[in-house]
């Protein structure tokens, strides 16, 4: 049985704005961003342990994926995979989740 994507309130919110700021300069990178993040989470439930242990929490069911500068976040719940947060690879994620 495939695994079904949920997503957090504080990772939609993360894409959008996301994408509005990439948007400022190009709606065409903005789409783009946003379709290659979106395939990549949309692969996760095949895979979903191929994911990197986050580091700060090294908890075996929070795992992300990295695309360019961001790291998509997510868990590891029963029989679905919540998308937690998606962020900047500069920014702390203790100080998100």
């Amino acid at each position: 049985m495939a695994l079904k994507i949920k997503w957090s309130p504080r990772a939609a919110s993360n894409l959008e704005d996301i994408c509005d700021y990439i948007a400022k300069d190009s709606e065409y990178y903005a789409l783009l961003f946003a379709k290659k993040v979106t395939a990549i989470i949309k692969a996760i439930p095949q895979f979903p342990k191929s994911g990197r242990i986050v580091p700060e929490y090294n908890d075996e069911n929070l795992r992300e994926k990295i695309y360019e500068n961001y790291r998509i976040v997510y868990r590891l719940k029963g029989d679905f995979v919540e998308i937690v947060a998606i962020c900047h690879g500069a920014i702390s994620l203790e100080s998100i989740l």
